[in-house]
């Protein structure tokens, strides 16, 4: 549908015409992989599987996506707000995690898992502590689900009622911000056991111009 709308709204010619037509095909172009993204994460219990399959995309001989931690400060009332969410009691420990994952060298997305050591195993909690795995490759052996809390756009290619707008009338170049995309999700075990709780920020570097 939108490839024949394209089509049929081009003018007869002219520079100014033809750059216009260039700035709405790369919008539509963001906006059909940022609902994508959006999409599979939703239907997807790894968001770290999500990422590698994306990466992959890109390079069949992409590295394994990993998560390079950054120290974070204290927070007590965030741990706390977690503590309550997923449930655990008053006295039951809480850890908070704050990755960057990467493929390769570039940083497709942010995350803080606020989790209970207490429901995983004494090596998952050692590599997540000592190792660069993603939060999701370690506890795969949970069998884990993942509920999504909340799902935010921050990045809009292209406004409101724009599948009925002239194409021609999209003639500003196409500004991404760094952060497109934000989720909030818990995990929790097949029994229903809520174990974590993620917020994930991702980075432009999701979507190919």
């Amino acid at each position: 549908m939108a490839t024949a709308l394209v089509a049929t709204s081009l003018a007869p010619g002219g520079a100014a015409a033809e750059g216009s037509q260039a700035d709405y095909i790369l919008r539509l172009r963001l906006q059909a992989q940022l609902q994508t993204l959006n999409a599979d994460l939703l239907s997807h219990d790894s968001a770290t599987a999500v990422l590698q399959a994306l990466c992959d995309r890109r390079d069949p001989g992409a590295p394994k996506i990993l998560a390079r931690q950054v120290e974070v400060p204290d927070d007590l009332p965030a741990a706390n707000a977690a503590r309550r969410q997923l449930g655990a009691a008053a006295n039951e420990p809480v850890r908070r995690r704050r990755v960057e994952l990467k493929c390769g060298e570039v940083v497709l997305s942010r995350a803080d898992n606020w989790y209970l050591p207490g429901r995983l195993t004494a090596q998952m909690n050692i590599d997540l502590e000592s190792t660069e795995r993603p939060f999701g490759v370690v506890v795969r052996p949970l069998g884990f689900q993942r509920r999504t809390l909340s799902s935010r756009l921050l990045f809009q290619p292209l406004p409101a009622g724009w599948e009925a707008a002239d194409p021609v009338g999209f003639d500003l170049p196409v500004s991404v911000p760094p952060n497109v995309l934000q989720h909030r999700a818990y995990l929790q075990t097949p029994d229903g056991r809520p174990f974590a709780l993620l917020i994930e920020t991702y980075s432009d570097r999701v979507l190919v111009p």
